[in-house]
C-alpha cells in the first residue's frame, strides 16, 4: 500500500508541476499558485462539509497550518529558480527535498533493510539524473542555487508535516483544507505585496479564463498528491514513502516528452531507468 500511494503521489505531483510550468509561461507564478490553490480549497471545503470533517478538528491541524505556510514559499522560490534557469540544474537540486522526510524517519528510529537502502540510493540517483543535470558549461547564478535549495527545504518540510496532520480519512480532508486555506491566505498576501510593488498580477491580455480548467487541475492534482503521500507515510516507512514520492521529476520529464515532444537526453533516459530499478527494489524490499 505504501508503494502504491507513494507512486500515485509522484504521478500527481509530476503532472501538477508540468501543468504549472506551462501556465507560468503566460501568467505570473504567484497568480498561478493563488488561483489554482483557491480552486482546490473550494472543492476541499465542499468535501469537508459533506463528510463531516469538522468533527476531526484538533491540535494536529497545526501541522497542516505549518505545511500551508511552507508550501507557497517553496513553490514561489521554485518557480523563480526555474525562471532564472537552467532547468537542468534547478530540477535535480529540488529533489534534495527528499532528505527532510527521510531524515525525520531515520531520527524516529526507522531503519530500512539492505534492499530498501540500495533502492533508496539507486532511486535518488536516478531522479537527479532524470532532471538532466548540466555536466559542463551553463554558469548558474548564486541566487538560482539559493532559491532552489530553499524550495527543496520547503517541499521536504511539507512532506514531513502533512504526514503528521491527520490519522483518519475525514481528518485528512480537513487537514488538506486547512493547509490549502493557509496556502491561499499566504499566497494572496504575497501577491498583494507584489502588486503594490508594481509587478503585474495578470498577463497583458487580462485574466486567462481559457486556462481556468488547467489551473483547477494543477491545484486539485497537488492536493490529491498531498493526500496520497499522507496515506503512504501512515501505512509504511516514511523513508520508503518519501523516496518513491520524490520520483515526480521523472513524470514531468516524460510528460514534456509526450506532450511537448521534448527529447530526453541520454543522461535523462538513464536516470529514468535507474529510478525504475530503485522503485522495484523499494517495493520488493
Amino acid at each position: 500500500m505504501t508503494a502504491f500511494f507513494a507512486l500515485a503521489t509522484s504521478l500527481l505531483w509530476g503532472l501538477a508541476d508540468f501543468g504549472g510550468g506551462l501556465l507560468t509561461r503566460r501568467t505570473p507564478a504567484l497568480t498561478v499558485v493563488v488561483v489554482s490553490q483557491a480552486i482546490a480549497t473550494a472543492v476541499l471545503g465542499a468535501v469537508v462539509v459533506a463528510t463531516g470533517g469538522w468533527s476531526e478538528a484538533g491540535p494536529r491541524l497545526w501541522f497542516a497550518v505549518a505545511a500551508g505556510l511552507a508550501g507557497p514559499v517553496a513553490m514561489i522560490c521554485f518557480y523563480k529558480a526555474l525562471a532564472l534557469g537552467p532547468m537542468g540544474v534547478v530540477s535535480p537540486l529540488a529533489t534534495l527535498s527528499v532528505a527532510v522526510p527521510v531524515g525525520v524517519g531515520l531520527f524516529l528510529g526507522e531503519r530500512p533493510g539492505l534492499t530498501q537502502a540500495a533502492g533508496i540510493a539507486v532511486a535518488v540517483t536516478g531522479v537527479v539524473l532524470a532532471g538532466g543535470p548540466h555536466l559542463r558549461g551553463a554558469p548558474v547564478q548564486r541566487r538560482t542555487i539559493l532559491l532552489t535549495l530553499v524550495a527543496a527545504l520547503g517541499f521536504g518540510t511539507v512532506f514531513a508535516l502533512i504526514a503528521e496532520a491527520s490519522t483518519t480519512v475525514t481528518g485528512l480532508f480537513l487537514a488538506l483544507f486547512v493547509q490549502r486555506l493557509t496556502n491561499v491566505t499566504a499566497g494572496g498576501a504575497a501577491l498583494y505585496v507584489s502588486v503594490r510593488r508594481g509587478n503585474p498580477a495578470l498577463p497583458t491580455a487580462g485574466f486567462p479564463w481559457a486556462s481556468l480548467p488547467a489551473l483547477g487541475f494543477v491545484g486539485l492534482a497537488d492536493v490529491a498528491a498531498n493526500g496520497t503521500y499522507s496515506v503512504a507515510a501512515q501505512h509504511g516507512p516514511v523513508t520508503v514513502a518519501a523516496v518513491l514520492a520524490s520520483l515526480y521529476p521523472v513524470v514531468t520529464a516524460l510528460a514534456a516528452r509526450g506532450f511537448l515532444s521534448e527529447r530526453l537526453r541520454a543522461v535523462q533516459a538513464a536516470g529514468a531507468g535507474l529510478a525504475l530499478v530503485g522503485t522495484l527494489l523499494l517495493a520488493t524490499g
